[in-house]
C-alpha cells in the first residue's frame, strides 16, 4: 500500500474513533438554555396566574413577565459532541454538572428542592407586596424541615409553630439555632410548639391556637469548619396568615427566582391604574419578606428568553448586573434592589421618564 493512501487511511480511522469517542464517552457537563417566560397578569394554561378573592381587584394590562431556564435533567450524561455544540450555541450555556446538581443530588431530589423553594417565594412575594400595601399579615415561626434520623425525628415534625426555645419567645427563624448552639453537644433543649394539627385548626376556625406542648430534645453535635456546635435536627421558616386569598396557579416551575415578578404582580392587581403603563417589562429575583431582591442563576438565559418573547425592560437583581453584561439588543436591564427600586422604576416608565432609570452598567 502506498504511503500516501496509509497515512490517509490512518488518519481517517483516527477521525472515526473521535467521532466515536466524542459521541459515547459522556463528559461531566450539563447544558442550559432560555426557557418559558409568563406574564404574571395573565393567564397560563386557561387559567390566571394570580388568582385573589376576599379583596378587591383591578385589571391590569402590559407584561410583568417571570422567566425560566431550561436544565438537562440530573440522569441525562452530555457526550463531547454536545458539549463542544453548546459552548459555540449563542444562546446557551454549558456549566459543569455539580454547578446544577451538587454533592450527587438527584433529579428527583433537585425538583423536590425547587418545589420547595418556589413554594416560600410564593409566600415571600405576598408578604412584600401586601406589606408595600399596608395590608397586615401575621407571621410566626415554624419547624420547616426534620432531618430523617436526626434526634428531632418523630418529636417535631414540619408545620409546628415554635413559640419558644428554653423558655426564651421566639421572634424570627434564626432565633432557633441560636438558642440551640448555645447548648453543649449532648445537652437537652426544650421548645414550646403549637402543633401543626392545632394551628391548622385554630387557623380554620379563626381563633388562636390554645394547646401548646413542652418537647424536651437531646442535642447531638455538628461539625461546623472543624467546631463542634450543638443540633437538634430541623430548619425553622416562617409562616404566615393573610387577611384573604392570594393563589399562583403556575406548574412546572421551581425555584425561588420568581418571587420580585410575583410581588409585582399581586401588588397591581390590588391598585388602580396600570403599573407598567402598557410596557412589556419582564425580570427576575429572589425576594424575602422585607421586600429584599436577591440574585439568582441563568440571568444570561432569562435575558434571551424574556427578549425573544418581546420584553422591552428587564427588572434585574443588583447583584447579576455584571453576569448580565451581554444583552441583547433592544432590551433595557434596570438595576434593583427592593421592591421600592422596581416600584420606582416602573412609575418612570409609566410617565415616560426613562433617562435616570437605575440601568445595569451606569
Amino acid at each position: 500500500m502506498p504511503r500516501r493512501t496509509a497515512t490517509m487511511l490512518a488518519s481517517t480511522l483516527m477521525l472515526i474513533a473521535l467521532l466515536c469517542a466524542g459521541v459515547f464517552i459522556p463528559v461531566p457537563y450539563a447544558e442550559m438554555s432560555p426557557g418559558p417566560t409568563v406574564n404574571t397578569l395573565g393567564d397560563h394554561d386557561g387559567e390566571p396566574v394570580l388568582q385573589i378573592s376576599g379583596r378587591k381587584t383591578y385589571a391590569a394590562t402590559g407584561h410583568l413577565n417571570m422567566t425560566t431556564v431550561r436544565v438537562t435533567s440530573a440522569d441525562y450524561r452530555m457526550n463531547l459532541v454536545e458539549a463542544v455544540y453548546g459552548w459555540l450555541a449563542h444562546d446557551n450555556k454549558v456549566v459543569p454538572r455539580e454547578t446544577l446538581y451538587p454533592d450527587g443530588k438527584t433529579e428527583e431530589q433537585s425538583t423536590q428542592e425547587n418545589a420547595e423553594e418556589f413554594s416560600q417565594s410564593q409566600e415571600s412575594a405576598k408578604v412584600a407586596a401586601l406589606k408595600e400595601l399596608d395590608v397586615p399579615v401575621k407571621s410566626w415561626v415554624i419547624v420547616s424541615t426534620v432531618v430523617k434520623g436526626s434526634p428531632a425525628e418523630g418529636k417535631l415534625h414540619a408545620g409546628d409553630v415554635i413559640k419558644a426555645v428554653d423558655g426564651t419567645t421566639v421572634k424570627e427563624p434564626a432565633d432557633v439555632a441560636k438558642l440551640v448552639t448555645q447548648h453543649k453537644p449532648g445537652q437537652d433543649v426544650r421548645f414550646t410548639i403549637v402543633p401543626a394539627r392545632e394551628q391548622a385548626a385554630a387557623e380554620k376556625e379563626k381563633r388562636t391556637p390554645t394547646k401548646t406542648q413542652d418537647i424536651t430534645i437531646t442535642t447531638t453535635s455538628s461539625d461546623d469548619n472543624g467546631e463542634k456546635r450543638a443540633i437538634v435536627g430541623i430548619s425553622a421558616g416562617t409562616d404566615h396568615t393573610f387577611p384573604f386569598t392570594v393563589d399562583i396557579k403556575l406548574a412546572d416551575v421551581g425555584g425561588p427566582s420568581a418571587g420580585l415578578m410575583f410581588a409585582l404582580g399581586i401588588y397591581d392587581k390590588l391598585t388602580p391604574g396600570h403599573l407598567t403603563g402598557g410596557k412589556f417589562v419582564a425580570g427576575t429575583g429572589t425576594i424575602d419578606d422585607a421586600g429584599k431582591v436577591g440574585p439568582i442563576g441563568g440571568i444570561e438565559m432569562k435575558t434571551v428568553g424574556a427578549r425573544a418573547k418581546g420584553a422591552q425592560y428587564f427588572l434585574t437583581p443588583a447583584d447579576n448586573c455584571a453576569a448580565a453584561k451581554d444583552t441583547p439588543e433592544g432590551l433595557t436591564l434596570i438595576k434593583v434592589d427592593t421592591i421600592q427600586d422596581a416600584l420606582g422604576a416602573l412609575k418612570d416608565l409609566r410617565s415616560g421618564d426613562t433617562a435616570d432609570l437605575p440601568k445595569c452598567g451606569k
